[in-house]
C-alpha cells in the first residue's frame, strides 16, 4: 500500500528502488527478439482494463503494482523488432536524468526559477551549433517537439520581413504571405503556416525529383506561381530528412536560391540533422550551416525521451523575434545588453518549460559524443543493408534507395499485381495483430508501401531478414 506521507524521503527511496528494479527487468526482457513488440488491443477493450477514477478512493495502488500493468499494455520501443515510427528508444541514462528533472521541477521561463536548467540549455545549444557547422555562435532554445520548433522558426521568419511587424500590428492590411516547401515536407510546416494566419494557400509546393527530394529547378516556378496569385514568399523550408522516405533535400542549392531572393531559409532537420555527427554521412546535410534556422529533435536520432527539440538560429536577435514580450510578473533582466539566453521564456511557446536539456547534457557527459556518432552510422548503415536484402528478393521492391535509416518497401508476390496497395494494408494489419514486429505504412505517388525506421541500436540484420519472412507468412494468410 502507498505510504501515508507522500513526501517521505524513505518511502521515495524504497519505491524508487522497486520501480528501477521493475524497469531494469523490463529492459532486459525487451532487449531480446522474442516476445511481442506490441500486444495490441482495440481502444475500447484496453480502456475497460483501466477503471475510471471515481470520487471515492476505495482502491489504492502503489507504483510497483501499477507499473507491471502499464508495461503490459504499452508499446516496447526497446524491442529490436520495433522498426516503426521515428521515436527513439531512449537511453536509460537519459530516463534517469529526466527523473531528476521531474523531481526538481524547475520551470525555465526566467533564470531565477531555473538557473542550472538555463545554463545547461545554453551549453546544449552551443554544442549543436558546433555539430551543425555554424561558423559563429548560434542562438536558440529547446522546445516541446518538432511541430512547435517549426512554428517557432517560421514565426521568427515572418517577423524578420522588412517593413512588417506582425507581432505588433497583426495581420490586418498585410499582403498575403507564403512559404515554399516540397511536396514531401512534414505536415507541421503546413500547420505552422495556418497557425500563423497564412491560410490553406500559405505553403506553396515545389516539386520533388525521383528520389523524393525537393527539386531546386522547380523553385522559381513555385515562387512565381505564388506571386501571380498575389502572395509574397518570405521563407523556404528544406527537409533533412523527409518523414515519408528519409529523403534529404539539396540544402546547398536551396541556400543559394534563398540568398538570391532574400528568403529566410529554414531546415526541418528534426530527424536527419544528426547526420552531421558522422563524417561519412555529413554530406547529406551539406549547406545546413547556411540556414537561418534549424530544428533538431533529440528524441529521434539523439535517443532522448520525448519531447526534446532544439531550435537554432543564425544571426543575433533572431531567436527572440517569434514570441518576445515583457511581463511585469516575470523577472526578465538583461546584463550589459548581452543576449539574454538565461531567460528562455522570451523565445518559446512555453512559459513553464521543463528542464529538458538535462537528459542530453547528462548523457553526453556520461557516454561522450562517440556514442551518438556510432548510433547514427549503425542505423543508417543497417537501412542500406536492409535495402540490399529487399533488392535481392524477387518478391519485394524498394520505393527508393534509403538515404537515412528509413526504408519504404512492399511485398510483390506473383499474382498480386492487381491489388498491391490492398495487400500492403492487409499485411500491416496482420502484423499489428501478430505483434512480432511493429512497422507502419506510407502513401507515395507510386502506391502504398510498408515503412520501417531503424531506431533501435540493438536491431540486427538477422531481425530484418526475419521481418521479410514474417511479411511473406502473413501475406500468405491474408491474400
Amino acid at each position: 500500500m502507498p505510504d501515508d506521507d507522500p513526501y517521505s524521503a524513505e518511502a521515495f527511496r524504497r519505491n524508487g528502488r522497486a520501480v528501477v528494479d521493475l524497469l531494469a527487468d523490463y529492459l532486459a526482457a525487451t532487449f531480446r527478439s522474442d516476445g511481442k513488440v506490441l500486444d495490441y488491443s482495440p481502444p475500447t477493450e484496453l480502456l475497460a482494463r483501466w477503471p475510471p477514477l471515481g470520487v471515492r478512493d476505495d482502491r489504492r495502488e502503489s507504483l510497483a503494482e501499477l507499473i507491471p500493468r502499464l508495461l503490459a499494455d504499452s508499446h516496447h520501443l526497446h524491442h529490436p523488432r520495433y522498426v516503426g515510427h521515428q521515436v527513439s528508444p531512449p537511453l536509460p541514462a537519459a530516463a534517469l536524468a529526466e527523473l531528476v528533472s521531474a523531481l526538481l521541477n524547475n520551470g525555465m521561463a526566467e533564470y531565477e526559477m531555473g538557473p542550472a536548467a538555463n545554463a545547461i540549455e545554453k551549453r546544449v545549444i552551443d554544442w549543436l551549433g558546433v555539430v551543425l557547422g555554424f561558423d559563429s555562435p548560434v542562438e536558440g532554445m529547446l522546445t516541446s517537439g518538432g511541430s512547435a520548433g517549426n512554428l517557432t522558426a517560421l514565426a521568427a521568419a515572418r517577423q524578420s520581413i522588412d517593413g512588417l511587424d506582425v507581432w505588433q500590428a497583426g495581420l490586418t492590411d498585410l499582403p498575403a504571405l507564403s512559404i515554399l516547401a516540397s511536396e514531401q515536407a512534414h505536415y507541421s510546416v503546413d500547420r505552422a503556416a495556418r497557425i500563423l494566419g497564412l491560410g490553406a494557400a500559405g505553403v506553396v509546393r515545389a516539386p520533388t525529383d525521383a528520389q523524393y527530394r525537393l527539386d531546386p529547378s522547380g523553385l522559381e516556378e513555385a515562387r512565381l506561381r505564388a506571386q501571380d496569385s498575389g502572395r509574397r514568399v518570405f521563407a523556404i523550408v528544406g527537409s533533412a530528412c523527409s518523414t515519408a522516405t528519409g529523403a534529404f533535400d539539396p540544402l546547398e542549392a536551396i541556400a543559394d536560391y534563398a540568398e538570391e531572393h532574400g528568403l529566410w531559409f529554414h531546415v526541418d532537420g528534426a530527424h536527419g540533422a544528426a547526420a552531421a555527427l558522422s563524417p561519412r554521412y555529413r554530406p547529406l546535410v551539406a549547406g545546413i550551416e547556411r540556414a537561418n534556422s534549424v530544428v533538431v529533435d533529440a528524441h529521434k536520432m539523439l535517443q532522448m525521451p520525448a519531447l526534446v527539440t532544439a531550435v537554432l538560429f543564425r544571426g543575433a536577435g533572431s531567436s527572440s523575434r517569434a514570441f518576445h514580450q515583457d511581463q511585469s510578473y516575470v523577472g526578465f533582466r538583461n546584463v550589459d545588453d548581452e543576449y539574454p539566453w538565461w531567460d528562455s521564456g522570451l523565445r518559446t511557446l512555453e512559459c513553464t518549460k521543463r528542464m529538458m536539456a538535462l537528459e542530453l547534457y547528462a548523457t553526453l557527459t556520461q557516454h561522450g559524443i562517440e556514442l551518438f556518432r556510432t548510433y547514427v552510422e549503425q542505423t543508417f548503415d543497417l537501412a542500406r543493408t536492409f535495402a540490399g536484402l529487399i533488392r535481392a528478393a524477387p518478391d519485394f521492391e524498394c520505393a527508393v534507395e534509403p538515404q537515412a535509416n528509413i526504408v519504404c518497401f512492399r511485398h510483390t508476390p506473383a499474382g498480386a499485381e492487381h491489388d498491391l496497395d490492398g495487400l500492403q494494408l492487409r499485411i500491416r494489419e496482420a502484423m499489428l495483430d501478430d505483434g512480432g514486429f511493429y512497422i507502419v505504412k506510407t502513401s507515395l505517388p507510386t502506391g502504398i508501401y510498408l515503412r520501417t525506421t531503424i531506431m533501435n541500436a540493438r536491431t540486427s540484420e538477422e531481425d530484418l531478414r526475419a521481418l521479410l519472412q514474417s511479411v511473406r507468412s502473413l501475406a500468405a494468410s491474408c491474400r
